[in-house]
């Protein structure tokens, strides 16, 4: 009995050989299925990115379009307010005419790689266009659409005659 209890503890010099660690086989293919899985889950990462940066974009240009339209409704400070569009921010500005030099000015940028890549008011297109909204009835000096665009996905932002946004 105490035979047979010795060799399964201590097993014999031939099998400790054996036993010793990992081989470069063993690594190499350790290392290739973690491979496959960075090389499957990567994408899936960047796609995600890339939806959460063009929907943050466009609330952020809806925000905008609604604050400029909701103050100018308000009257606040007796004036009208606009919104600068440019392919990197969006700018809400007091009055009618933009001026980049004005202090009062509300910049909001745009996260790379989204951008806004088109601006279509009154059947006008440009990279760069300006709109403000009248004091009395909210209604915008100009309607049309304002297209923003990452690699693979594009969303477009429908302003009304009325003043009211949506997104397409």
């Amino acid at each position: 009995m105490k035979n047979i209890f010795y060799k399964k503890a201590c097993p014999s010099s031939r099998m400790v050989g054996k036993m010793r660690g990992i081989t470069v086989v063993e690594l190499l293919v350790v290392i290739a299925v973690i491979g496959i899985i960075i090389l499957i889950a990567f994408p899936q990462f960047s796609r995600m990115r890339e939806n959460q940066l063009i929907k943050n974009a466009t609330v952020d240009v809806l925000s905008v379009i609604e604050k400029a339209r909701s103050q100018t409704l308000s009257s606040l400070n007796s004036s009208e307010y606009g919104v600068r569009f440019q392919p990197d921010q969006v700018i809400i500005f007091k009055g009618k005419v933009f001026s980049g030099s004005a202090v009062d000015n509300e910049t909001i940028d745009i996260i790379p790689p989204a951008s806004i890549s088109n601006i279509t008011l009154n059947e006008v297109s440009g990279s760069e266009m300006n709109m403000y909204f009248n004091r009395l009835s909210g209604v915008p000096s100009a309607s049309g659409t304002i297209t923003i665009n990452t690699t693979n996905i594009q969303k477009i932002i429908t302003i009304s005659a009325t003043g009211m946004a949506s997104v397409n």
